[in-house]
């Protein structure tokens, strides 16, 4: 059976080179419109793309032949792979690719940034000398924080050392074992921003990672931080940082990507400032990276359409899942637990137990996959899905143990997580009880019932008269509504716990007013928003 492959994006010409090796046509036509790739689209078995190119469900309608659809490179946001795995298209990707390129080039903004080297360029250039204005700083002795512990974020660790900086890193997910192997000290959020004097983010943009820096936690910051972003736009808030610089707070920026890219014409005016280096999104723009890039996903491509390997493969799973309707409540009931589970466990847990009751017991190695990607989705740089989780787990020194029972508990179905031990919560349990519907069941040895969903406030408190009243008054005087309510205790006078879900999502200074409450323990604030 000949195959047929659209190549767009001006991928690398050794793309259609692999594909021509494997028998398979790969036409490479240029920039086409919207109406032309329309047209076109439907007489192709496959498709490479790079950024350019958006496969939207309405292109995915007219491709009545596609199986597989090719990212050359990491980023699929181009890419709609809810709409291809429905219709059962094939998404890869070649998540290693350009690792060392953008990892080079994050190196090559720091040391840009502390010798002013863009600027003193442009002056000399333009016919001036000012040797004095353009005094820089050495990264030798200077503390660099990194937040995302990743592969990208591991390599630029490791350079850096290399000129001799001590390495700081926030990864809720990186074990103390794997940091203390590559000589990096793990510390929170706050005092990663308060000591650092350089820092590089390797993360995606999240509801937790978006405006990371900002004018609101100026106060928090080291003064004279310099900032590099080679990784998402907008985890520094942009329309903040002329004002950051301005105040010192700042003492540098390099931007490498943009929350919009092209820039906008008010983000350009943000780009201006003197003391903003940018370059065009060059991270993983090197000959070597391109050409890794394209080579990999046209072998892998050729792979999946004679069906040999799957590799790579961004949906794979999900796609056979899809005529296994059985599987489909505990695989959904696996995800929003391990999201769940990721907001109320230890940061850097090394090790972690999942435990499956009933009949869900025999879905447990895909059940696991969908707990990982419930728990690092918000906090991999890369896109998780049900294929490389484990990998993303692995590549973080976790140690995971699965215990699996015929036998339903309390529940005909149950998955529980269980934490090392030293957690403030040792354990979480949850159920289906319907179509759509997710509970939790168990929290330790407390039962209790809550929806897995919204923005949840769990807590250990006394179990005596007024305890519920004083939190929910805390509530009302911040006009926040409870929707629902879950409590569990053991025995009565002993130590009870309280779930609620409420109809807003908290700020820290809300919370805040929970925590200080006499009486009240181990507050933890759970969004599925």
């Amino acid at each position: 059976m000949s195959f047929k492959v659209l190549l767009l994006d001006s991928v690398d010409p050794v793309c259609a080179q692999v594909f021509k090796s494997r028998d398979i046509q790969a036409d490479q036509p240029g920039k086409l419109t919207e109406e032309e790739l329309f047209d076109r689209i439907g007489d192709y078995d496959g498709m490479v793309v790079r950024s350019a190119t958006t496969v939207t469900p309405e292109l995915l309608e007219k491709a009545t032949n596609m199986k597989v659809i090719g990212r050359a490179g990491v980023g699929v946001d181009n890419i709609d792979i809810k709409a291809a795995t429905t219709k059962g298209v094939l998404v890869m990707n070649t998540p290693d690719g350009n690792t060392i390129s953008t990892a080079e080039h994050t190196c090559g903004m720091i040391i840009a940034l502390a010798r002013n080297i863009p600027t003193a360029v442009s002056t000399v250039k333009s016919g001036g000398w000012d040797r004095k204005k353009y005094m820089g700083t050495e990264v030798h002795g200077k503390k660099l924080g990194i937040v995302g512990l990743g592969k990208i974020g591991s390599e630029v660790a490791l350079r850096m050392q290399a000129f001799g900086m001590e390495v700081l890193a926030y990864d809720p997910f990186a074990t103390k074992e794997h940091a203390s192997e590559m000589g990096i000290q793990l510390v929170d959020i706050d005092s990663l921003l308060g000591t650092v004097d350089f820092l590089s983010v390797h993360t995606p943009l999240t509801e937790k990672t978006k405006g990371l820096v900002s004018l609101k936690n100026a106060d928090k910051l080291n003064k004279g931080i310099r900032l590099v972003n080679c990784a998402r736009g907008g985890i520094y808030e942009e329309s903040d940082l002329p004002e950051l610089l301005d105040s010192g707070v700042v003492g540098g920026i390099a931007l490498d990507v943009y929350s919009q890219e092209p820039p906008t014409e008010k983000l350009y005016k943000v780009l201006e400032h003197p003391g903003i280096i940018c370059t065009p999104h060059l991270g993983a723009s090197t000959e070597e990276a391109q050409e890794k890039v394209a080579e990999q996903i046209a072998a892998q491509m050729s792979d999946a359409l004679e069906n040999k390997n799957y590799k790579g493969s961004l949906n794979g799973k999900s796609i056979s899942l899809l005529t296994n309707a059985e599987v489909q409540p505990y695989l959904q009931l696996a995800e929003k637990l391990g999201a769940m589970a990721v907001q109320i466990s230890p940061e850097h847990a090394s090790s972690l137990e999942f435990e499956y009751s009933g009949d869900c017991a025999k879905f447990a190695d895909v059940l696991t996959d969908g707990i990982l990607k419930g728990m690092l989705t918000n906090y991999v740089e890369d896109s998780v899905n049900l294929i490389n989780a484990r990998h993303f787990a692995d590549e973080r020194g976790f140690s995971i143990k699965e215990v699996l029972s015929s036998k339903g508990k309390t529940f005909n179905d149950m998955v529980t997580i269980k934490f090392a031990e030293g957690a403030e919560y040792r354990s979480i349990s949850a159920s289906v009880f319907g179509d759509s519907d997710y509970r939790i069941v168990q929290i330790d040895k407390y039962g209790i019932e809550l929806r897995l969903e919204g923005d949840i406030i769990i807590y250990q408190n006394q179990d005596v008269p007024g305890m519920l009243a004083s939190v929910s008054g805390a509530l009302a005087k911040q006009s926040i509504n409870i929707g629902a309510l879950g409590l569990g205790r053991t025995e009565k006078g002993s130590n009870a716990i309280t779930a609620l879900t409420i109809d807003k999502k908290l700020e820290d200074d809300e919370l805040k007013t929970i925590n200080e409450l006499n009486g009240i323990q181990h507050i933890r604030y759970v969004s599925f928003s």
